[in-house]
């Protein structure tokens, strides 16, 4: 029996989110085309005959900008020393950038092991570009690592992935029970999924600016009561979020309270409403409260 953690390490909107809800077959973790989708450290836990693997789901790495920037850095730092495998996802429909190379200096110079896992090469129709955004991914390690191509939107060789993954971790017994796939707990999950929603129905400053907090939260036989605020930094994306006459939050709310009824399997009641915090990226006191600062 094999048992083991792995990090999944990669730039922003290569699909490292997507790669693990497709790896357990449920969604756990929120996935959008915007930067800054994840921004915590999510426990994803495939048990099957073979063992189980605990995946560690991480921010995107890009250059911090602000205080929340330098929180989803660490994100990513932490969960690489206690993982028995790295996987370096990239986006194998473009050759290796700054980005890329950035990550491979400064967190990936490790003795863990590292498998380059291409997404999104379904892309690309040209067998010979492949090859070259191959090379430019390798040539960034110094030892000649294994390197596999799949589709993280469609499934494709996951299952040959899964089994090289097996082959690295070390034999032990179970961690978790076998019908546990994260250890999320609803509040996580209706704060994340709020989040989502506001992503997908909003464009340019809006998504980065904006954080949810879930005041309370009131599980019952038949149905949740959750109650959430939205913040943002300015009265104008207040404007934007609360739309005309209220109809984008009454969106956000109807799209989030749809896909939440999913996982509770009941009736769920949301109320949301939108508050301004300023500069609160910027601001110690306010990232903690809202959960992206790591208690010392």
């Amino acid at each position: 029996m094999k048992c083991g953690f792995v990090t999944i390490i990669g730039r922003p909107n290569v699909g490292k989110s997507t790669l693990l809800n497709q790896i357990l077959g449920q969604k756990i973790v929120i996935a959008t085309d915007k930067a800054q989708t994840t921004r915590k450290r999510i426990k994803g836990i495939l048990t099957n005959e073979q063992g189980q693997i605990v995946f560690i789901d991480t921010p995107g790495i890009h250059r911090p900008l602000n205080k929340l920037g330098e929180f989803l850095i660490d994100e990513a730092k932490i969960a690489i020393p206690d993982a028995d495998v790295i996987i370096f996802l990239v986006d194998g429909s473009e050759s290796a950038g700054k980005g890329d190379k950035w990550i491979v200096q400064n967190l990936l110079e490790t003795k863990i092991p590292v498998i380059i896992v291409m997404n999104k090469v379904d892309k690309i129709k040209k067998p010979e570009k492949i090859e070259q955004n191959l090379l430019s991914y390798k040539t960034l390690f110094d030892e000649n690592l294994p390197v596999i191509r799949i589709s993280a939107k469609t499934g494709r060789n996951i299952d040959t992935l899964l089994k090289n993954l097996y082959k690295k971790l070390p034999e032990g017994e179970i961690m978790y029970p076998e019908d546990v796939v994260t250890e999320e707990t609803m509040r996580d999950v209706a704060q994340e999924i709020i989040r989502e929603k506001i992503l997908l129905n909003t464009s340019d400053e809006i998504p980065h600016a904006v954080a949810v907090k879930i005041e309370n939260y009131f599980e019952q036989e038949d149905i949740d009561k959750i109650y959430a605020t939205i913040y943002c930094e300015t009265k104008s994306q207040k404007g934007i979020l609360i739309g005309k006459g209220g109809n984008l939050l009454k969106k956000i709310g109807t799209e989030a309270r749809q896909d939440l009824e999913k996982i509770t399997e009941k009736k769920v009641f949301l109320g949301l409403e939108v508050k301004v915090e300023k500069d609160w990226r910027k601001k110690d006191n306010i990232l903690k409260d809202f959960g992206y600062k790591e208690e010392k």
